[in-house]
């Protein structure tokens, strides 16, 4: 495994891993529910390939991610990197909005630090900027949980331009999570040369578009009824063929290459920036194993004009969420 730094000398696998899919049920469901006892295997396996770079939240589930997690790490804790998120409200396990006031922030600070079993969350995210709270006050309560040696780096995910250099004024931002693949690519007008100027590493999420950039969802067919992505507009039926010519393009380098397609999606994050370091959501150690060699893949200077060149940033059809979505995002 190679290593990268993200902002403020935290250093991580250039591979993380998204955690969320491994979830038994829950709220977030992509080609079924994980397995458990899969799911802590997966994070083993990770480990024993050099992953330190692993992703949870407590919306996840909720809750039962962070658990899982924290299953799978103990006594395995020492030279990882644990990212969790706060920022949403909640009765009981149901989700009731976005929350960022300081006495929600410290009630799931608390509450995460419980299911991870850890005494120090390494990177803390708000997973959605709260637009009734000032960013000011919310990093403000994030870097008291610094002082008090609960956090020991902040990140944002989903935030704007504006909002980063807010936020980075108040305490030093170490990251920004942000949906970013060969069919997102909305953060390179602003967000991503913002955090380039100021440090800021970045952490691609859903880097393999949900699913759909490794080729293997030939049709809708292929989804279960209950799976998240049958309300994702990329994956309507208006806009799953002409999305298909995106996949082609990455299948035509990755045949040459004789890599997978989901390697060839994450080495090109990996090439546009030495501070990227995507976060594949995995629930397999079949699904890992392919993605972690993405870190050994380098991409020439002709295949990435190539794949610039057949996918431009406008080429895909749909907007990443429905509208609901589409209001929490990049504030």
């Amino acid at each position: 495994m190679k290593y990268r730094t993200l902002g403020q000398g935290l250093e991580v696998s250039a591979i993380g891993i998204g955690c969320m899919p491994m979830v038994s049920g829950g709220n977030i469901n992509y080609g079924g529910g994980g397995d458990a006892g899969e799911g802590v295997a997966t994070i083993h396996r990770a480990i024993e390939l050099g992953v330190t770079f692993f992703d949870t939240a407590e919306i996840y589930g909720p809750f039962q991610n962070e658990e899982l997690v924290g299953e799978a790490i103990r006594g395995k804790r020492d030279g990882l990197v644990i990212a969790t998120k706060f920022g949403f409200r909640f009765e009981g396990d149901r989700i009731t909005g976005v929350d960022s006031s300081p006495a929600n922030i410290r009630r799931a600070c608390e509450g995460s630090l419980k299911r991870l079993g850890i005494d120090t969350i390494d990177l803390y995210y708000q997973h959605r900027v709260d637009p009734n709270v000032p960013i000011e006050e919310t990093v403000g309560t994030m870097a008291a949980l610094v002082k008090e040696g609960k956090v020991r780096h902040l990140g944002l995910s989903e935030a704007g331009a504006q909002t980063i250099r807010r936020a980075h004024a108040v305490h030093p931002i170490t990251a920004l999570q942000s949906e970013y693949s060969l069919w997102e690519r909305g953060v390179e007008d602003d967000m991503l040369p913002t955090c380039r100027e100021l440090g800021i590493g970045f952490v691609p999420y859903s880097p393999l578009g949900r699913g759909f950039l490794t080729g293997q969802i030939k049709s809708r067919a292929d989804l279960p009824a209950d799976d998240w992505r049958q309300n994702d507009p990329r994956y309507s039926e208006e806009n799953f063929g002409a999305n298909l010519k995106i996949v082609d393009a990455i299948r035509a380098v990755a045949e040459r290459k004789g890599v997978s397609l989901a390697q060839i999606a994450l080495a090109w994050l990996l090439a546009q920036d030495a501070h990227i370091v995507p976060i594949p959501g995995v629930k397999r150690r079949a699904t890992l194993e392919d993605s972690v060699k993405a870190a050994d893949v380098e991409l020439s200077a002709s295949e990435l004009d190539e794949l610039e060149a057949a996918i431009p940033a406008d080429a895909v059809q749909g907007l990443r969420y429905r509208e609901q979505g589409m209001r929490m995002v990049r504030l």
